[in-house]
Formats: structure tokens, C-alpha cells, sequence
């Protein structure tokens, strides 16, 4: 079994990470794509609860018809935020599966920031995709979108909305939680 992990804090999720998924699902040499959201972030940044960002990353795989799945590995590790021993974890419990993970060209200019960078893309092949804004030599195929979570969390603080940046389930769930205010 081929995995793609698509890590990502997903607080909250939208539709860059829609469009990714679909493009590595459609290019990349794998059998199934799991969105991994951190428990904690790595450099510190407020998060909603965890439960909320798994389920919102449930509800964003119900845009596939197979071959998405989402994994809370992260809250079992306690959240250590280093994606070092989430690999090593789902390694040993997976021991017939093989890993790729899923980055965007703007992860690669804080690599030097990782725990064990080179011995994360050794045990976890790098699938890069290029981030609109962030060119880089190793980064090919279509632009995605430059849309973040951060735009989309202050658009919902200020009741701007994002209802061309979220998909609607997403946004339902956000909206009856009051998440985001």
C-alpha cells in the first residue's frame, strides 16, 4: 500500500486543500492520501480543538469517492509536533505500507527548521506541490491557489466570510460550533 500523508495544521481546512488532494490523487504514484492535522502546532500557533479539526478534515473527504482518509496518529504521540516520530510510529503499525509526504514548495524554505529533515524525506519521499508565491527548483505542475488558513480565519473573525475559500460543509460546521469568532 502506497500512502500519501498531507500533513497540515487544517484550521481550517478550504478549498487549497481540496485542490491538492485532488492533484495528488491524480498524479502521484499512490494508492490512498490521509490528511494528518497536527495536535499541536510545531511553531506554536493557536489552534481550535483537535476534534473539531479532525472532523472538519472528515467532512472535507467527503468530496472523494475513495481513497481519503483522515488519521489523529498525532493526538496518540500527545502531539510531540515532529513529524520525525509520527513517521516512525506509522511505520512500525503499517509495516506493509509505504509513505510519501505531501508539501507545499513554501514548507521547503523552513526545512532547516525540522527535526531530522533529511531523515524524514528518506523514510517519506517528498511529494511537492507548488504553492502559488513560493517558486522552488524541486516544485513542478500547476500553481495551487494562495490561500491560507489564516486569511480564512481572519475573514471569519471579521464576518467577512469565505464562502468562495471553504466549502459549504466545512462552513456549516464551523458556523453551528461558533468556531473562529
Amino acid at each position: 500500500m502506497k500512502i500519501a500523508l498531507y500533513g497540515g495544521s487544517f484550521n481550517p481546512p478550504h478549498v487549497g486543500h481540496l485542490l491538492v488532494i485532488s492533484y495528488v490523487l491524480a498524479t502521484a504514484d499512490v494508492d490512498e492520501l490521509w490528511l494528518m492535522p497536527a495536535y499541536r502546532h510545531a511553531f506554536g500557533k493557536a489552534l481550535v480543538p483537535f476534534a473539531n479539526r479532525i472532523e472538519m478534515c472528515r467532512l472535507l473527504t467527503s468530496f472523494f469517492a475513495g481513497g481519503v482518509g483522515v488519521t489523529g496518529v498525532e493526538a496518540e504521540l500527545a502531539g510531540s509536533g515532529r513529524t520525525l516520530d509520527t513517521l516512525e510510529h506509522l511505520q512500525a503499525n503499517n509495516p506493509d505500507a509505504s509513505f510519501r509526504l505531501v508539501v507545499g514548495s513554501d514548507i521547503l524554505e523552513e526545512a532547516a527548521s525540522w527535526h531530522a529533515f533529511d531523515e524524514v524525506e528518506e523514510r517519506a519521499p517528498l511529494l511537492i506541490v507548488a504553492r502559488s508565491g513560493h517558486p522552488h527548483p524541486r516544485a513542478s505542475g500547476p500553481w495551487m491557489p494562495a490561500i491560507s488558513s489564516t486569511e480564512v480565519r481572519d475573514r471569519l473573525a471579521s464576518g467577512v466570510g469565505a464562502e468562495r475559500l471553504v466549502p459549504r460543509v466545512i462552513l456549516d460546521y464551523i458556523r453551528s460550533r461558533g468556531l473562529y469568532r
